[in-house]
Formats: structure tokens, sequence, C-alpha cells
């Protein structure tokens, strides 16, 4: 819990990861290039006193990540989203074992995610049945960039995604994380593109997209699906730090969120460990958009409540004490829209 000014914030980091990038793990040139793109984002984005000497960077472990993303008390719970990258890492990029055992020593703070892959075919739809069972799947992370052999990319509207979200959808997996954001070298800029979430968000309404890194650098795309579809939800993984270095930049990131989707569909990440969760979450509950940005709300309490913890716990069923919760008039404040409703958020 974090408390400042007489507030009491329940807070969920609801993007973090435990990645081996050491150059024993790193299976050829992509790796490095991988990780030192990564490296790039979190020494520009950070402050001075947050960044990490390169090799620390490569690979944190289990005892620094409960450091670091609990420190002091701040963030209350935690949910891993692995990336796998086998093409680029011998024993991938996330580290299922390690995060998975952490999980299991700390229940009450983790809640671990895994991913999968749809051009892995029939077995990997054993694959995630055999998952699902074993870490009791409640959402998956997936990377439509990632190389697999010849190919580069895939789109959650081929035909073989939608075999494994009908599997999804039978095994209760009900959160599907997809990373839509800035390239990561040596990967493609298309393949994140964000058009086809639309397509899959329309046809699985039962289940919840997380846009991760809320479509960035493709905000106004990303904003025109999520405010029709009322099943798409934003992370902020890799857009809050720019409440650092570039504060009008997130003023106007959140600002058309907020005006776009509401405050109920928003999650805050601090995408561990290309940034710790302490600096984001005080700089946010201490930020607000300038008062010359006329065209955008100001962020209430409330909606800070939201989008640190409260919205990502409602999708987890992670239990909120009574007093941390919000009181019915604010969390029914702006209520979820229906579907055909884009005209009531333009409206605001």
């Amino acid at each position: 819990m974090y408390s400042k000014d007489g507030e009491d914030y329940f807070v969920v980091d609801a993007h973090i990861a435990l990645w081996d990038a050491r150059p024993e793990n790193q299976r050829n040139v992509h790796g490095k290039q991988f990780i030192d793109c990564f490296y790039d984002y979190h020494r520009n984005l950070s402050p001075e006193a947050e960044v990490w000497p390169y090799e620390e960077y490569l690979y944190q472990g289990g005892e620094r990540l409960m450091r670091d993303v609990f420190a002091g008390g701040i963030v209350d719970h935690a949910i891993f989203q692995p990336a796998a990258l086998g093409e680029f890492y011998h024993r991938g990029f996330g580290q299922t074992e390690e995060a998975w055992a952490l999980t299991q020593a700390h229940p009450d703070k983790l809640t671990y995610n895994h991913n999968f892959d749809p051009r892995n075919g029939e077995a990997g739809l054993d694959q995630l049945r055999a998952d699902a069972e074993r870490f009791g799947l409640k959402g998956v992370k997936l990377y439509t960039a990632e190389w697999h052999g010849d190919s580069r990319g895939y789109k959650l509207s081929d035909p073989w995604t939608y075999k494994y979200l009908e599997v999804c959808r039978e095994l209760g997996i009900k959160n599907i994380h997809v990373h839509k954001g800035p390239t990561i070298r040596p990967l493609d800029r298309d393949a994140f593109d964000v058009a086809d979430v639309d397509h899959a968000a329309t046809d699985f309404t039962d289940l919840n997209f997380v846009v991760e890194h809320c479509g960035l650098p493709r905000l106004e795309d990303f904003c025109w699906i999520a405010t029709q579809e009322p099943n798409v939800h934003a992370g902020l993984a890799v857009a809050i730090p720019f409440i650092h270095t570039r504060p009008r930049y997130f003023a106007q990131i959140i600002g058309e969120l907020v005006y776009w989707l509401g405050e109920d569909r928003i999650q805050f990440s601090s995408d561990y460990a290309l940034w710790t969760p302490k600096w984001l979450v005080e700089r946010f509950v201490d930020f607000q958009i300038p008062e010359d940005m006329t065209e955008y709300a100001p962020l209430t309490t409330a909606v800070k409540k939201k989008v640190l913890g409260l919205n990502a716990a409602k999708l987890y069923d992670i239990p909120v004490p009574e007093r941390l919760q919000l009181p019915d008039a604010d969390e029914t404040a702006t209520g979820p829209r229906e579907p055909g409703s884009a005209d009531l958020a333009m409206a605001r």
C-alpha cells in the first residue's frame, strides 16, 4: 500500500518479468540487440538515480526482483507477463521456472501468466492446456512480433490464433495481454500494429484484451478501437516513464486514454525490470494534467486509485482490503460502456 496526503492506494503492477539476457543465454546477435534496446529505453527514460549498470540489467534474479518490486511496501501485488523469444535465447528470455517458483512462494504477492505462440499448431494447443492446469492461468502474454523459424510475426486475427483463443475461453483464461507498442530491435514495427485487436475483440467479447504499451506510437489508432470495444484495456508499460522525461507527452497519453476509454480500463505497469515501480507510483500520484491542456479532465484521486491497482485487481480477482476500495459512487462514476457508445466517450 502506498500512502500520500492522507490517501491510501492499493497498487497492482500488472506487467513485470524475470529475464535472463546474459551472454551465455544469448543464442545469436539478436539476443544482444534485444537487451541492448531494452537498456536504451531504461537509461533514456529513467531518472539518473534509477539507472542500473548494464551488467546488472542483464539478469536480476528472484531475490532482487522481490526487493525491487515490493520495496517499501508500495506494490501490493504484481503479475508476471513473460516473453519467450526462443529464437534469440537458449533458455528463453522470460525465466518460467524461476518466476513460477517465486509465485508459489509468494501467492499473496504474485500472479504468473504464461505465453503461447499459435504457430506451434496442435502441439502448442496441448501445451497451453497443460500450462493452464499447472499454473492455474488467468491470463497469457502474447508477442505478435516474435520470430518463429522463417516467420517474423503473426496476427490476432489469424485462424490458428483463433483456435488458441477458443481454448483460452474453454479453460477460463480471460485476460489476453498483447504487446502492441514500440518496436524492439530486431523485431518488425508492423508486426506490433494494433489493427488486429479490433477483429479479435469483436469476435471474443467474453475475453479481455489488455493492450500493453497502449499501442504506442499508434495511440490514436488504439483509442479509436478501444472506445468501440468495451473488452479492450490499456496497459501503461513504457508509456508511464515519460512522466519523467516528457511530462506533457505523458499528459497527452493519459488524457487521451481517460477521454476515450474512461478510467476503468487503464492499468499501471512498471514493466520491471525495464523500470522499478516505486518512483513511477510516486510520480503518478503527484502528477496532474497541466492547466493549459484544457482538452483533458484533471486526474482525480479516484482515477489514480483505479489506474494504480483497482482495475487490475478486478480483472484478476485480487482481494482488496475494504478500506482501500472506492465508495460505490466512485466505482460507478463512469461504469463500463456498452458496445457502440463511442459517441458517449467523445461527449465527455
